[in-house]
């Protein structure tokens, strides 16, 4: 290893670490809300939901579609017990979820082919409406915002991606390897 240009990491590992520190302390946050406002055990539903939605979120460099259809079916599914527990439920995603879920769906659309990526944004859009389904909310508007987000940002990265393949790239130069003239 050449210590002058440091350790090589794989990309991405220091937002992973980012996201994963973020989706904690939501969810840590949105338990702690459910169990001082609602009492009982209403929170561990989306606790457990957010956690499992977040770790499928973290896990997906290796399988981009499963984990984006996965985080998909885990929040339709989400959404539809809380809608049909009514009252006995907070509505559904919790915001970590709605993180995870946006990461999941903005990652697919940047990294998978054409078709996959937009079966993917098609799935997002859905769940999304699927939100507002239940009426006007917070959660819901939360929710949208990072769906969003995510059908955004995942277009305009994966052109710049595109871009800086297309793109040469000059080597570096430091004081180990000096510009040749």
């Amino acid at each position: 290893m050449n210590t002058a240009e440091g350790p090589k990491r794989p990309p991405g590992r220091m937002f992973d670490v980012g996201l994963a520190v973020v989706l904690a302390l939501g969810i840590v946050f949105t338990a702690f809300m459910f169990m001082t406002s609602w009492g009982g055990t209403a929170w561990l539903f989306g606790t457990a939901v957010s956690v499992v939605v977040s770790a499928v979120a973290l896990f997906r460099a290796r399988f981009k579609a499963l984990t984006a259809v996965a985080g998909l079916v885990l929040t339709a599914g989400a959404v539809t017990v809380s809608r049909i527990a009514g009252d006995d439920l907070p509505q559904e995603p919790a915001p970590a979820t709605a993180l995870a879920l946006s990461v999941l769906v903005g990652s697919a659309i940047r990294t998978l082919p054409a078709g996959g990526a937009a079966a993917i944004a098609v799935g997002g859009v859905a769940v999304t409406v699927a939100f507002w389904l239940e009426g006007l909310s917070g959660v819901a508007s939360a929710a949208t915002l990072a769906m969003t987000a995510a059908l955004v940002l995942g277009p305009v990265l994966r052109l710049l991606d595109r871009r800086a393949l297309a793109t040469p790239r000059e080597p570096q130069e430091s004081w180990a390897h000096p510009p040749h003239s």
